[in-house]
């Protein structure tokens, strides 16, 4: 078999670089050590290139990294409109913020297809395509619409929201009917799998039964695959990093106080603002804790030209300088708030470093530095880690203190009581969730999902993929300007 894995953003595999996310950090060691090509966006775009793809090509452990410069006509509107101002917040339960344009599903659309014609490159007999993740729902369909017929899978980090959520995204019909063209289409919770199946029957009106639907695509199968990490590595990386420079002068600065640490892209699914206000809570309702407690919060910036990222960073930063203000002295700052990235050896240290993590987003597909925090801990004298019971790994981290990231006096409690675990419970805790994360590990998710999608293509008994004529439009280029803002609906 040959494996192709496609994703809008790719990794290298370069220990001193911060990494550019959890889906880049989940990958690296399954490309790596697996012999697969990776394809992915270069961060760079270019003029005519819709024609005539082009890839760089480089050398990433047993596999490869192929980067392609996308067209700079429609990056604009397929990434930072129609992904992340449209789909973006609707998966995570945010109707209020979906903002898109018809030249932005256009643009979403042809990108999906440019995507497709440069997979063209790699099309072998054995090849197997596993596409990852919001920005590309519709590739599957446009490499069918090339006649690709090997086996195609999907698999996306983010949650799977509600009917009635997932229908406020514009051409959410179009978007759900080409996502059959996949083979295998793969969730992070039981919960994201019923979402979608229970859209398939309710607006599709295919009937999903034992985890199949039958579409013009044929047989697609779906299920629940939740993504893990390479424990054993990280870990290693938490005990090596405790002599990195950055975590010594972490660690000097705390003269005897305590940490607790968050980690987070700034994002409104993360619940910054809301973790932020409990640490400020705590201090009130516990003052004996002034000065003997920190946070570090590194909150690398993201997708600052959409508006509610800006509106969000600004937010944050304020209510930081508000908190400091109130609760600093000229010795101590309460919240050391950083806008930088840190390399994945690095961040191993910083987690060791902390006595708790804080992990709570509003909603969120996994979140892997929870389970990140837990391998980065020393087993003699365990952090305690304060996770959302609204991120995918709650389902698998239950030893955890579970907090609702809405309820800010919840979380004052829990970072609190947190903070006065006995060592014997902090043991018998992280040692549960430990033996959850070697069970569920990056190597057993990649291939579990492998084996899955080979299996699901072999039961399509080897019958031709071909699109109908009254089938979900794809966004060849040759459709052009005037066929794309007719095949604009909203249902």
């Amino acid at each position: 078999m040959s494996l192709v894995v496609v994703s809008n953003r790719v990794a290298r595999a370069k220990a001193n670089e911060p990494m550019t996310g959890g889906l880049a950090a989940a990958l690296l060691p399954v490309v790596e050590n697996s012999g697969a090509i990776w394809v992915g966006s270069s961060g760079d775009v270019r003029d005519n290139v819709q024609k005539d793809p082009f890839a760089e090509i480089e050398p990433l452990g047993s596999g490869a990294l192929a980067m392609l410069d996308l067209p700079a006509a429609h990056y604009g509107g397929y990434y930072e409109g129609f992904a992340n101002s449209a789909l973006w917040p609707a998966l995570h339960s945010r109707t209020d913020l979906i903002r898109a344009s018809r030249e932005d599903y256009r643009s979403y659309r042809e990108v999906n297809a440019f995507m497709a014609r440069a997979l063209l490159r790699f099309r072998k007999p054995d090849a197997t395509f596993w596409i990852q993740d919001y920005h590309f729902l519709t590739l599957g369909a446009e490499l069918r619409q090339l006649d690709v017929q090997q086996a195609i899978g999907f698999f996306l980090h983010t949650p799977w929201p509600s009917r009635a959520i997932i229908s406020g995204v514009p051409n959410h019909r179009d978007l759900v009917e080409a996502m059959l063209a996949y083979n295998l289409i793969g969730f992070q919770t039981e919960d994201d799998c019923a979402n979608f199946a229970d859209y398939v029957d309710a607006e599709l009106g295919l009937r999903v039964k034992n985890g199949e639907v039958l579409s013009r695509y044929g047989v697609s199968r779906l299920a629940t695959f939740p993504i893990g990490i390479d424990v054993d590595k990280f870990a290693a990386h938490a005990v090596k990093a405790m002599s990195h420079p950055d975590v010594s002068r972490l660690r000097r600065s705390l003269h005897g106080e305590k940490l607790a640490i968050g980690v987070d892209r700034i994002d409104y699914s993360k619940g910054l603002i809301n973790r932020i206000k409990a640490f400020d809570r705590m201090l009130t309702l516990h003052p004996s804790l002034s000065r003997t407690v920190s946070l570090l919060q590194i909150a690398t910036l993201s997708r600052g030209g959409i508006e509610a990222y800006g509106h969000l960073q600004d937010q944050l930063a304020k209510l930081v300088s508000d908190v400091n203000g109130h609760h600093g002295e000229v010795d101590w700052t309460p919240i050391r708030y950083l806008n930088k990235g840190f390399s994945q050896t690095v961040l191993a240290g910083l987690y060791r470093t902390a006595q708790v993590g804080v992990v709570t987003p509003l909603h969120d597909g996994m979140n892997l530095v929870a389970k990140e925090y837990v391998a980065a801990q020393n087993p003699a004298d365990p952090g305690v880690l304060v996770l959302s019971k609204f991120a995918g790994a709650a389902n698998e981290l239950d030893a955890a203190l579970q907090v609702n990231p809405n309820d800010i006096d919840s979380m004052a409690r829990a970072i609190a009581t947190a903070l006065s675990m006995p060592l014997v419970e902090r043991r018998m805790r992280w040692e549960a969730m430990m033996k959850s994360l070697r069970v569920g590990t990056i190597q057993q998710w990649f291939s579990d999902f492998v084996e899955a999608l080979e299996d699901a293509h072999a039961a399509r008994d080897g019958k031709p993929i071909i699109a109908s004529p009254d089938a979900a439009p794809v966004w060849p280029m040759r459709a052009g300007a005037a066929g794309a803002a007719a095949s604009w609906r909203v249902h």
